[in-house]
């Protein structure tokens, strides 16, 4: 082999040695009496608290998370970290790889090859593998495997290959071919497509999903384990030599990790490579694969050696393993107090707790230990060949191969979201059109009564391309948190991703730019001269450059989607307020035009057209100013980019049957590209079997097997593919709605409101899914002791919180997953995957509680990837799967699983099982297609021949028939509780999210503040001084622009919090908890008083500082009208995610009509003077009767006389005749403010129960 050959040429691979010494890690908390929750007034109390404003802080407390550990990572070696939850096993691993978080407090010392951290760059000779999966989601897992290669590059692997290559010429040797032809094609650096690639995917198991992109909540990709695999993927794939893996099994079968461990294995041995992993529930063959193990508990390290030694350890400690039961899953209960005590071997002596600490002091003493402790004394030498294992370059590329590699893979998202960009582009054509028929040249003249009109013209086109932009603060925003992970791993810098996002936007703000101005410019009449066509063009291009890279800057800023868009807004407040149009001081485009030769006719006033509209606007500026404008601009987009760059109850047990299912989708696009014939891709065949009730069954199989299929497909959750087959409740057919009310379903994904505590998430729970006949009490009861069951009493009183933003940890969000669907009282429960994430002790309580649950009498089934022993023999029956939807056992596990293993030994050929062998892995390791392929065989058609498949369908049989004196399952009602309980149960929940929420809701409230001081100072005491026309046309500005933004403020931050709760609502309302009705209304209904608290808060500061009129009927109506304003925009923000799949596609879908109320406000063109044929957009505008609302309430009945274009007449009277605006449609304009936003609620409400975006 060529290891062989390394070893006899005398090349060294580069080995590193990790040390760690006295390491202690230290956290700061605030002691907060009481715990109060983050609620919207709790926040206000702290921002406005005295303490805080003279600079007093809460008394801080510190918590060790690593008490003074130290150790020995050695080459070549591969280590297993184990402990419980919460012990400093991320810690740990974060501060071995210099990624610990920035407010930690790190003392001692951490050496790679006797170099301390500060001097070289140990994220390049390290990977950490982090639990959470962040990808691209519109990336194949091909694509996102050769993006990771091409950024990390090959390492020193090409100098290592020449000088090996030249050392086995001169000393006669030949390689084996392949292997020699593998290394040399994964030592090429830069490349875009590299055979490593396909290594990894394969090792992996990946291979079978290469070409599938990764998905997302609402889009179908990959699955959970698949995910975690190719965050591990993405990682190994580099040159790093040391690899800190913090859960890597997450959603993997023990047949797969098994095989991904023993790949890491041989990196270790053969390549020399550090490996320390930490593993929650490692399977025993997995834990032989180990050299050492490091076990920590409490912030400390109880034993870290040799694994052969350890069991050695805990016998001198007076604890022994039994004999079935896994080592992994006994070292982590013999240092839980709660467990410890079944393990104690001494029994002529009491067992006393033997706490963690005299565990560690105990180690110090075993032989292990003093060897330990002996070379951790020992000094460390540096040496030439030790340096050069380590990394002294940030970045494994050069400059421009980083460049080209972030270009390729922005132009490969660009195409992958063609769609977006499309949609836009239409969106701005489809405006243009209406924009050039409603200010078409036909009815524009030049002269100063046509003059508003062209300007108004102008503006619009600005509005429209600074606007279009904002969609890109979605985009940013969705892709930050892989940004930040890539760059804080160096796989390129902030400018290798930034640079080319802002160079490939050229083309479509070009393209954009364009299309506007050609459908415009010569239909509007603007001047005629081709120069003047193409200065507009040029500074179009340059606005919406400058308007998508100030978005791109805002949402690097503020992450948050909900406070993004509101700093958005306000950002576009300021800059129409003073873009000179509403408060003049509008200079390039203005001048473009006004100074074209057709404007330099001499008016009565001596002085030209385009000079004397200019100097009533306050814009009477030289040509050269255009050249200024441009320069400002491309100042702007320069910089916005330079700053994005750095920047127990009764119940009825039922049996579940099914027969010959079969499940087909339609076959995927890349698929059908690669040669596949068939137009549907079949993912279930031929399933048969049977639940029953007081029967545990596991649903097993390697990934991909479709075992979270079947389970969607028989629980009816499936939205869509064809489904065939006969499926039976209680020997009756299944009707969906009826056994949704005895189904309870765990997803793999915990999906929950992030506002509510766990306790109140399973009083939420319990209140809707429990029948009315319980009274308050029993039921307050059962939560009580589902609480207890599950652990949970505990940490009742915490939020949920967001996976990686905060909240509870993975295992207690798995745990209330369960508890929230336990707390139903259902006859079947479907687990998908209860104990992924958890470690033993954790699944070996969630398994105790379901065997509970099955002693109940209830149907429970559910899919488990890597079991112990313990665990997977605490399974009654078993269904085997294998990819293709195919089974291959079905029946019962027997007595130490002997009926499976005789099974299985009973197939010619296949190898027995050894002597404590996990059944499990061993099941998963002899059924794989390799030993398929090997024996030359085929399980599933070898099932069907056997004695097991003619019970089985005896069995079916029987049970497909109804038992008599059974009836069929009926309900008098759909769900459980009458709509005006769930209207309740459910406005107490959005309650409860919206109190909790003050980044929503305090900057909302802030910005309607920020917005109302801004809009009173600019207008200040302007309200009852009208001197003219261009006093009154102020006014007016400063109404339609603090109508748009301070609406379209309130409908930006809405979308992604209803489309986040939307999820939400998907598990719940498959759950059959609510009818989408009393959901809507709750939704609609919640945001009523924070709209009534914006309204006054506007009214209060704008209406004594601008100084309107004084009188009850004005100062209400001038209330009533923001108050319908600002909720039409709120419900119009919920309707359009009602409407459309994704957050990203609704704010898109929001830009185009944003602009639409702009354009038909009767603003920018009055109501009168807009053509007959668009006219109806204008009657039906909303925003166009808020203005006629407020102008109308105010100054529809003033009789004081103003001078317009020399002519002398009332305010009234001009309201009236310019923009139509008439007092004695008070009554009418009312009722349609209120219309407005019920019309929008009820499309939501609609929507919500008939359009489904989540696809399964």
């Amino acid at each position: 082999m060529r290891s062989i050959n390394v070893c006899r040429v005398g090349v060294n691979l580069g080995a590193v040695e990790v040390r760690y010494m006295d390491l202690t890690i230290e956290a700061e908390y605030e002691v907060v009496h009481g715990k109060p929750l983050p609620t919207l007034w709790n926040t206000l109390k702290s921002i406005f608290s005295i303490r805080r404003s003279i600079g007093c802080k809460n008394p801080a407390d510190k918590i060790s998370i690593l008490k003074g550990i130290s150790g020995l990572l050695k080459p070549s070696r591969m280590t297993l970290l184990l402990g419980p939850p919460g012990c400093g096993k991320t810690t740990f691993l974060k501060a071995l790889a210099a990624k610990s978080d920035q407010s930690l407090k790190v003392t001692g010392e951490i050496s790679y090859n006797g170099y301390g951290l500060n001097e070289f760059v140990p994220q390049k000779t390290s990977a950490y593998i982090s639990q959470d999966d962040l990808h691209i989601s519109e990336m194949t897992v091909r694509e996102t495997l050769d993006f990771a290669a091409r950024c990390q590059g090959v390492g020193k692997w090409a100098d290592i290959m020449k000088e090996i290559s030249k050392r086995e010429k001169q000393a006669g040797i030949c390689p084996e071919p392949d292997i020699d032809t593998f290394m040399k094609a994964t030592s090429v650096q830069g490349l875009k497509r590299t055979l490593q690639t396909d290594y990894i995917l394969k090792i992996l198991g990946l291979d079978i999903c290469a070409e599938t992109i990764v998905g997302d909540a609402m889009n179908r990709g990959i699955s959970g384990g698949q995910k975690k695999r190719l965050t591990t993927g993405e990682m190994i794939i580099g040159p790093a030599r040391v690899l800190f893996m913090d859960e890597i099994s997450n959603g993997l079968d023990s047949s797969t990790t098994f095989q991904i461990i023993t790949c890491l294995q041989q990196l270790a041995h053969i390549m020399g490579s550090t490996i320390l992993v930490t593993l929650l529930q490692p399977s025993p063959e997995t834990f032989d694969l180990f050299d050492e193990v490091i076990l920590m508990a409490e912030g400390h390290i109880v034993y870290h050696g040799p694994r052969d030694s350890i069991l050695d350890f805990f016998e001198c400690c007076g604890f022994k393993c039994p004999p079935r039961k896994g080592i992994a899953d006994f070292l982590q209960e013999a240092v839980s107090k709660k467990d410890q005590a079944q393990y104690w071997q001494c029994r002529d002596e009491p067992h006393a707790y033997v706490t963690v600490e005299q565990l560690a002091e105990k180690f110090k003493e075993f032989p292990v230990g003093k060897d330990l402790n002996a070379e951790l004394m020992m000094p460390v030498h540096r040496s030439e060949i030790g340096k050069d294992a380590l990394s002294f370059d940030i970045y494994s590329l050069k400059k421009w191969e980083l460049f080209k590699a972030c270009l390729a893979r922005e132009w490969l998202l660009m195409k992958r979201n063609s769609f977006v960009h499309v949609f836009k582009s239409a969106q701005l054509v489809v405006v243009g059109v209406m924009t050039m028929t409603i200010f078409i040249r036909t009815r524009m003249k030049i002269d100063l009564a046509h003059a508003d009109l062209y300007m108004g013209s102008l503006f619009y086109s600005l509005i429209r391309l600074v606007v279009i932009g904002i969609a890109e603060l979605s985009m940013t925003v969705s892709r930050l948190g892989v940004f930040y992970k890539q760059r804080d791993f160096y796989f390129y810098s902030a400018w290798a991703y930034s640079i080319p996002a802002a160079i490939l936007k050229i083309p479509f703000s070009m393209l954009d730019a364009f299309l506007w101005t050609a459908l415009t410019y010569y239909v509007i009449g603007y001047s005629p001269e081709p120069q003047r066509f193409f200065c507009q063009f040029f500074l179009m291009f340059l606005v919406h450059q400058a308007s998508i890279s100030l978005f791109r800057v805002i949402a690097a800023l503020v992450p948050n989607p909900s406070v993004a868009a509101t700093y958005a807004l306000f950002s576009l407040l300021v800059i129409f307020l003073f873009g000179g149009f509403v408060i003049p001081k509008q200079i390039a485009v203005s001048v473009n035009e006004f100074l074209a030769p057709r404007w330099q006719k001499v008016s009565s006033s001596n002085i030209t057209i385009g000079h004397q509209v200019l100097g009533k606007l306050g814009l009477d500026y030289s040509a050269y100013f255009y050249w200024i404008s441009l320069g400002a601009l491309f100042g702007f987009w320069l910089i916005f980019n330079i700053i994005f760059t750095w920047m127990v109850l009764p119940f009825e047990p039922v049996t579940l049957t099914f027969e010959n299912v079969h499940y087909f989708v339609d076959t995927p696009k890349k698929l059908r590209e690669q040669g596949f014939p068939e137009k549907r891709l079949q993912l279930l065949r031929d399933i048969t079997g049977a639940f029953r009730p007081g029967v545990l069954t596991a649903l097993m199989g390697v990934s991909g097997a479709g075992k979270t299929t079947l389970m969607d497909v028989l629980s009816g959750r499936k939205t869509g593919g064809i489904i065939e087959g006969d499926i039976r409740v209680g020997g009756y057919p299944k009707v969906q709605a009826a056994y949704a009310r005895i189904l309870g379903y765990c997803e793999q994904t915990d999906i929950h409101s992030p506002q509510i505590t766990v306790g109140e998430s399973v009083v939420y729970s319990a209140w809707l899914r429990l029948p009315p006949q319980i009274d308050q009490h029993t039921r307050d009861e059962f939560v009580a002791e589902v609480l207890h069951m599950m652990e949970l009493d505990n940490i009742k009183d915490a939020l949920v919180g967001i996976p990686t933003l905060g909240g509870i940890s993975i295992e207690q969000r798995k745990r209330l997953t369960i508890a929230v669907e336990l707390v139903s009282n259902p006859s079947i429960i479907f687990m998908d995957e209860p104990t992924s994430g958890l470690d033993a002790r954790a699944a070996a309580i969630v398994m105790r509680v379901v065997k509970n649950i099955v002693r109940t009498g209830r149907t429970v089934v559910c899919t488990i990837h890597q079991p112990s022993i313990d665990i997977f023999e605490a399974f009654d029956e078993l269904i085997l799967m294998k990819r293709g939807g195919q089974m291959v056992y079905a029946g019962e596990l027997g007595q130490h699983s002997s009926k499976l293993i005789e099974y299985f030994e009973s197939i010619p050929g296949v190898p027995q099982i050894k002597e404590n062998h996990n059944p499990a892995t061993w099941m998963l390791e002899v059924s794989t297609p390799s030993v398929e392929a090997k024996l030359s065989i085929d399980y599933s058609i070898l099932y069907k021949e056997s004695h097991l498949y003619e019970k089985n369908i005896k069995m079916v049989k029987q049970l497909s028939k109804p038992v008599t004196g059974s009836r069929e399952l009926r309900f008098s009602s759909k769900f459980p509780q009458n709509q005006y309980e769930q209207f309740k149960a459910c406005l107490w929940k959005q309650h409860l999210s919206y109190w909790r929420s003050p980044k929503y809701n305090l900057v909302r409230l802030s910005f309607i503040a920020a917005s109302s001081l801004l809009f009173g100072l600019l207008l200040w005491q302007k309200g009852q001084n009208i001197n003219g026309e261009q006093d009154l046309f102020n006014i007016l500005g400063g109404m339609y622009i603090f109508v748009q933004f301070t609406g379209i403020g309130n409908c930006s931050s809405v979308l992604p919090f209803v489309a986040r709760e939307r999820t939400i609502m998907y598990r719940e309302k498959f759950a059959g908890m609510y009818s989408s009705w009393a959901y809507s209304l709750a939704q609609v209904a919640i945001e009523i008083p924070y709209i009534l608290i914006e309204a006054v808060l506007f009214v209060a500061i704008t209406y004594p500082a601008v100084g309107f009129y004084w009188s009850f009927q004005k100062v209400f109506l001038y209330f009533y009208t923001m108050f319908c304003t600002l909720l039409y925009f709120n419900y119009f923000g919920m309707m359009i995610v009602s409407l459309t799949p994704t957050y990203q596609v609704a704010s898109i879908f929001a830009s185009f009509w944003y602009t639409m109320l702009n354009l038909f406000s009767g603003y920018i063109i009055p109501g009168p003077n807009i053509p007959k044929w668009w006219v109806w957009c204008y009657w039906i505008c909303p925003t166009a009767w808020s203005l006629r609302g407020l102008l109308t309430s105010q100054y529809g009945d003033i009789t004081e006389e103003i001078i317009v274009d020399g002519e002398l007449t009332t305010i009234g009277e001009y309201l009236k005749s310019y923009y139509g605006y008439k007092y004695n449609d008070l009554g009418l304009i009312s009722a349609i403010l209120l219309a407005i936003p019920l019309v929008f609620a009820i499309i939501f409400a609609f929507c919500i129960a008939k359009l489904n975006f989540q696809k399964r």
